[in-house]
């Protein structure tokens, strides 16, 4: 498999495949890097790089009990682009992968970044605040984390139905899909399962997007039931300087797999523009 190590010892498991200039993909909660196996193979087949990793404490990275916060996900991307030593690459972050491309271009600047794209991002705060009105309760990530602890295997097959919009009338339903949802899930290690909630949900981004210095593309469905779009790029669109804001009418948080074409081309004419 292929690794690196974090700077705390830490191995962290990527994908790389194809060649030409490198497309870095970060996933969301609670997968793993082939969560965007379709636009990975798609771009990849298409004269790009794409690269994935796994997340500290997800997939087949090392399941750690320490580090699943944001701060340490932005350097451990940090890492795998500094050791891969990545030029002009383009960031594409979902859900919690988007609050990581965020946190580090915060944090490290966008000396080697060309481009960022957002899909159904956790920025700027999904937390409701009294600075932050639009968002979702502490309550509701409270139930997050009492359902990981209750019998996390149901929770992630419950979970699997919202997330991809299965659970709206007329929607196709895949069991296929549902399946991979649950074993990613699955190979996530319970910490991280269990600590992500809270990183996802309480840290704010506000001023890691105005820190966003590259074309930025944001992509999310009005649909989304994981993250809910108004208090997400609704608002990080007005954060990021110039950025672009599609929205996909309809589409639930788990669009670029019910969506892969719409998003793939998406995708593909960001990069080339």
């Amino acid at each position: 498999m292929a690794t690196i190590t974090a700077k705390d010892g830490t191995q962290l498991y990527y994908n790389d495949w194809g060649q030409g200039p490198p497309v870095v993909f970060s996933h969301g909660w609670p997968l793993s890097a082939d969560a965007f196996e379709d636009q990975m193979f798609f771009l990849a087949l298409r004269g790009y790089r794409c690269i994935a990793h796994d997340r500290r404490g997800h997939g087949r990275s090392s399941q750690t009990w320490k580090g699943n916060d944001l701060d340490t996900y932005a350097d451990d991307l940090a890492a795998l682009v500094e050791t891969l030593d990545l030029k002009s690459a383009i960031h594409v972050g979902h859900s919690t992968g988007g609050g990581e491309v965020a946190r580090y271009i915060g944090r490290h600047g966008s000396r080697r970044v060309a481009k960022a794209v957002l899909i159904g991002a956790i920025p700027p705060l999904m937390l409701k605040t009294p600075t932050n009105p639009g968002g979702l309760p502490i309550e509701a990530f409270d139930q997050l984390r009492a359902a990981v602890q209750a019998d996390r295997s149901q929770f992630f097959k419950d979970l699997s139905l919202p997330f991809y919009g299965y659970n709206r009338p007329g929607a196709k339903v895949s069991e296929g899909v549902r399946s991979a949802f649950w074993l990613q899930g699955m190979m996530a290690g319970f910490p991280a399962a269990y600590f992500c909630i809270k990183a996802f949900s309480e840290t704010d981004l506000t001023a890691d997007l105005k820190k966003i210095d590259v074309p930025t593309l944001i992509l999310h469905g009005d649909d989304d039931q994981v993250v809910p779009i108004g208090a997400a790029a609704m608002l990080s669109s007005k954060l990021v300087k110039n950025a672009a804001l599609k929205i996909y009418p309809g589409a639930p948080h788990g669009m670029c797999t019910t969506l892969k074409d719409q998003v793939n081309a998406d995708l593909l004419s960001f990069i080339r523009d």
